[in-house]
């Protein structure tokens, strides 16, 4: 599905669909990859909600988000 990419609102993208091999592997679309600057061993972290779905999250992005989060929570209160 490469250069057919569907834009949405807020930086969001339909960029293909996957399929799940014998060993349980997928191919992140190369449209995606590129949009996250995602590149081979980099990791990512697996995100499951059974009414929702899967979700892979880059963990360098995550991890500063969770920094970010206790950094607030360690803020004193006003």
């Amino acid at each position: 599905m490469a250069g057919k990419m569907i834009e949405g609102p807020d930086g969001r993208y339909i960029v293909g669909t996957v399929k799940i091999g014998e060993k349980g592997q997928i191919v992140i679309p190369k449209d995606a990859r590129d949009l996250l600057g995602l590149e081979a061993g980099d990791t990512l972290l697996v995100l499951v909600d059974k009414a929702q779905g899967i979700a892979l999250v880059d963990n360098e992005r995550f991890q500063r988000f969770a920094r970010g989060v206790l950094a607030v929570q360690d803020e004193p209160a006003d």
